[in-house]
């Protein structure tokens, strides 16, 4: 059947979606979430169906069409396109078959990846998928197909290089920059370090957003390759290049359910390590309360599997198990965390130490584990580089190359709230999720500018009337949601 284009206006950030006037609909037989093919000079693409029951939505004689399908088409209002049904993807056979407990084979996962990527699953399909893989578990064999198949079907960089060095933090730990000190602390001793980082989803900042306040972190494959071959590393946002695709639709379906299924977890950082031609990775567990691994066990647990996925993938890795029982650093949001950063790397006493050392010793072990440094030298080596000057001139540099420039001062928003000690005794605990919560209701990281400052750690002495933390938002409605859940959740406890 041939129809003219009808641009609802409307994207679904992902999925391609089509609407057809329910009398056309009747006349092919067709329901909600059939498959259509729909061409138009030569192209074509596959799209999910919904009906309208009203003409005003969509008219006889018309397609409705979601940005996502009007960008695959290169099609625009009026045009003319064809539209016939689709079988279901055979993917859907080996999803039924992991439903019922059965162990898939690399072929068979390579296809349901492929769809994936190709949008011809629908979000109630995938979300099978991921559940079936979360209740059902998956055994080495498939989580390295599973690997193998994410990295293969998006872009791949190559860098014709020895060692290529990668450090990847489960996460959990709000203010963990310790990768905006590690990466030109390893590019300022001659790594290779293209380091692929993640924007914020439940925390107040990721590593991309802290990042993008110094320069873009988005930028095309060629662009990369040039900054790699002139400076040595880049810290760039992974969803800005195509790097194993299918895990962000993963990750995506994950999200709302609050499921992190182990072996998807596995192949989803390890693909991406894959698709940057990684040669020696760090991998960092945090544990304690409000991290995405509770103790040690589980740890150690993850740490073999890690190491197993990486000899099947010819990834050396090496697992580091920390305390994530608090926050790292000062500040928590980009601008205040950026700060943190450059601080740390020009040295200035208002550094914070906690994340100086923690950066220095994991760049010293990468630094040994790389053949960079010699045993037993890496922290040394690693200290004598950022206390020269030589990893701040590195990160200029990978600023510079990215398109940014550091700037001379950095800002918190306006509006503050100062939480302050009621009683002269020890800080008990800053929960995770408290700061990670409190940052986010002030508006951070969608407010670069705000978050909040830590004055005080877990276990320092404070004084009655002391400074604890400060928040910082753009409004004052946003700092009064943010002071309301501070209290609400019972605020920084001193003993």
């Amino acid at each position: 059947m041939k129809l003219r284009v009808k641009d609802m206006d409307i994207a679904t950030g992902d999925i391609q979606i089509v609407i057809l006037n329910q009398h056309d609909a009747n006349e092919l037989d067709l329901h909600p979430m059939d498959r259509l093919v729909v061409k138009r000079n030569g192209r074509q693409t596959i799209a999910i169906l919904d009906i309208a029951e009203s003409p005003k939505a969509v008219p006889r004689g018309q397609l409705g069409m979601f940005e996502e399908t009007i960008d695959a088409l290169r099609v625009k209002q009026g045009d003319s396109v064809t539209i016939t049904p689709a079988e279901k993807p055979e993917s859907l056979k080996y999803i039924k078959k992991k439903l019922d407990g059965k162990h898939l084979q690399p072929k068979e996962l390579a296809t349901i990846v492929q769809d994936t990527v190709d949008n011809k699953l629908t979000d109630i399909e995938l979300t099978s998928f991921v559940t079936a893989s979360y209740t059902r578990g998956m055994n080495m064999q498939e989580i390295a197909a599973l690997t193998k198949a994410m990295a293969s079907t998006g872009q791949t960089l190559h860098f014709n290089k020895y060692p290529v060095i990668d450090v990847h933090s489960i996460g959990g730990v709000p203010g963990n920059r310790t990768t905006m000190l590690i990466v030109p602390i390893l590019v300022a001793a001659g790594c290779i370090v293209p380091k692929t980082s993640s924007r914020a989803i439940t925390s107040p900042a990721g590593t991309a957003d802290t990042m993008e306040v110094l320069c873009p972190v988005s930028l095309p494959i060629n662009k990369l390759k040039k900054v790699i071959q002139e400076v040595g590393g880049f810290i760039i946002w992974g969803g800005s290049v195509n790097l194993a695709p299918a895990d962000d639709r993963i990750i995506r379906i994950e999200h709302p359910l609050s499921i992190d299924a182990e072996g998807q977890m596995l192949a989803s950082i390890m693909a991406k390590k894959a698709s940057v031609g990684t040669t020696h990775l760090l991998m960092e567990i945090p544990i304690g309360p409000g991290t995405k691994v509770k103790d040690k066990k589980q740890a150690k647990h993850l740490s073999k599997h890690f190491s197993e996925l990486g000899n099947l993938l010819g990834i050396k890795v090496k697992t580091t198990i920390t305390d994530g029982s608090q926050p790292i650093g000062n500040g928590i949001g980009p601008i205040l965390e950026a700060r943190d950063v450059i601080w740390s790397l020009k040295c200035n006493e208002c550094a914070p130490q906690d994340l100086v050392k923690k950066s220095i010793w994991m760049a010293g072990v990468l630094l040994e584990y790389s053949g960079k440094a010699r045993k037993g030298q890496g922290q040394a080596t690693a200290k004598r580089l950022l206390t020269t000057g030589a990893a701040y001139g590195a990160m200029t540099r990978i600023v510079e190359a990215q398109g940014g420039k550091i700037p001379s001062s950095l800002q918190p928003a306006k509006y503050t709230y100062t939480l302050k000690a009621n009683k002269t005794g020890k800080v008990k605990n800053i929960p995770n999720e408290l700061i990670a919560k409190t940052a986010r209701l002030a508006g951070a990281p969608i407010d670069p500018d705000a978050g909040i400052l830590l004055h005080k750690h877990c276990l320092d002495n404070v004084k009655q009337g002391e400074p604890i933390l400060t928040i910082y938002a753009r409004g004052k409605h946003k700092l009064e949601y943010a002071v309301k859940a501070l209290h609400n959740l019972g605020g920084v406890p001193i003993t």
